[in-house]
């Protein structure tokens, strides 16, 4: 008896068969990018901050380098991911409206998003793993941990992939989008604990960090690098990435259904 493959696979398919004619310089990005964040801010920056009188109290023993390092994993995925959900997504149903093609095919509204969702992982997987080269390079950052870190990483990615898809699903023009970035994306980055320990902020925007999907992926990657998490907050920190996640999808799926009328 033939199996075929999996609808949400399929759907999973045209994006890779898409991604095929651009990885190289997508790899190449994934490389180069967290390779200079990790030369300017890392060690140039670094040497800055370790020579501070309390650097080694602030930053629980690492050297900034140490402690920055990791959380690239994470936030690299983000912004790779954001943009993904944004643009290409709204461009489904408004400019080459595959979307519409994809629905006319026996593949339901809801097997379409979680094709999706399963390409905006494996997006998110290529982001973080790029990142986790770079760093494997570095003696003091080098451990079997960055594979955890990758995974992560993937899933922070997807934590704001999810419900982002659903907003860019619903709009009928693109004008919020770099509103997007510039004022809930940009603060979420700055206030992730990826420069800085939060502990270093006033309590109510460490609340606001803590409220944020990449806080608590930056928090897995560099715990799981380092060794520092105990097996409650990794459970912590993943059921509420996949919180995000689940309402994402199952929001996303509301607006396919209506968009695709069925």
């Amino acid at each position: 008896m033939a199996v075929s493959t999996p609808p949400p696979v399929r759907v999973w398919e045209h994006n890779f068969a898409i991604y095929k004619q651009v990885w190289a310089s997508n790899v190449m990005a994934s490389v180069i990018r967290p390779l200079m964040y990790v030369l300017g801010m890392g060690i140039g920056v670094g040497g800055l901050v370790d020579g501070g009188p309390r650097s080694g109290e602030v930053l629980d023993g690492l050297t900034y380098f140490q402690f920055f390092g990791p959380s690239m994993i994470a936030t690299s995925a983000m912004m790779v991911l954001v943009n993904d959900a944004l643009w290409p997504i709204h461009g489904g149903f408004k400019w080459h409206r595959v979307f519409f093609s994809q629905a006319a095919t026996p593949i339901t509204p809801g097997e379409i998003v979680t094709g999706v969702a399963l390409w905006h992982f494996t997006k998110g997987l290529l982001a973080s793993a790029g990142v986790g080269l770079v760093l494997a390079l570095f003696p003091s950052i080098r451990s079997w941990g960055l594979l955890a870190a990758v995974l992560f990483g993937a899933l922070t990615g997807l934590a704001f992939a999810a419900p982002i898809t659903a907003w860019s699903a619903w709009r009928e023009d693109t004008t919020s989008f770099p509103n997007i970035n510039r004022f809930v994306i940009v603060p979420m980055f700055l206030f992730s604990g990826a420069f800085y320990p939060i502990s270093q902020l006033p309590v109510w925007l460490q609340w606001f960090s803590r409220f944020t999907p990449v806080w608590h992926g930056v928090e897995l990657g560099r715990g799981a690098v380092y060794g520092l998490l105990s097996f409650g907050q990794v459970v912590g920190h993943v059921a509420y990435l996949l919180l995000w996640c689940a309402v994402g999808m199952l929001l996303s799926r509301r607006v396919f259904a209506d968009r695709l009328g069925n």
